[in-house]
């Protein structure tokens, strides 16, 4: 089922709102101070076979904030690149433009934009980045991560939007078309949202 141009399906719209609270929560989480701490590990000497201490950044952990981030990105170009909403649209072209000006910094942890304005990861070119490559994309106010979450959320709070607007259209054109029969069950119905159960009764 379509939506006119100002909206979408509430199904759609949940999918886009969804997509794009996770790409928030994967950005906060690349710009979370913890993540880029060093921490100390044991583990064994190559040449004695003792075990020793040894401290340097979570690299697993880095690498998985990272691939998380960049799946939810290209879950919600996907999942905007469907929607009818010119609202979520805009957002996610403002949000694409971010991060083409920050392409060459992103090549140098292995992230390259491909087709369709979605992310690749080369996670050998990753691990051999340098670290000062990752704080400045993710970390800080105004950073790339920064950026995308502040994006991520109006793409969010536009799908929530096109998504009331569906279904403030949706009850308007009900109102009418059972107001005729019913005008007062109609009312009532509609302001206690049995609807949906109602629909499926009287028009089908």
């Amino acid at each position: 089922e379509k939506a006119s141009s100002g909206g979408d399906t509430v199904q759609k719209s949940t999918l886009m709102k969804s997509g794009a609270d996770e790409l928030k929560k994967s950005a906060e989480a690349l710009n979370n101070d913890e993540l880029w701490e060093k921490k100390k590990n044991k583990k064994k000497d190559e040449k004695t076979g003792e075990e020793i201490e040894v401290e340097d950044y979570d690299w697993e952990a880095i690498t998985k904030a990272v691939k998380s981030f960049v799946e939810d990105y290209n879950d919600v170009v996907e999942q905007a690149g469907n929607s009818n909403s010119k609202d979520v649209l805009r957002n996610a072209v403002w949000m694409t433009g971010i991060t083409e000006s920050n392409e060459n910094m992103l090549s140098k942890i292995g992230i390259t934009v491909g087709k369709g304005n979605k992310l690749l990861l080369d996670e050998e070119a990753l691990k051999k980045a340098d670290i000062s490559s990752f704080k400045t994309l993710f970390t800080g106010h105004n950073s790339f991560a920064d950026k995308v979450s502040m994006k991520a959320n109006s793409i969010s709070n536009a799908a929530a939007r096109s998504s009331g607007t569906y279904k403030v259209r949706g009850f308007m054109l009900f109102k009418l078309q059972l107001g005729n029969v019913i005008p007062e069950m109609a009312t009532f119905l509609l302001e206690k949202k049995e609807f949906f159960k109602l629909k499926k009764v009287i028009l089908f």
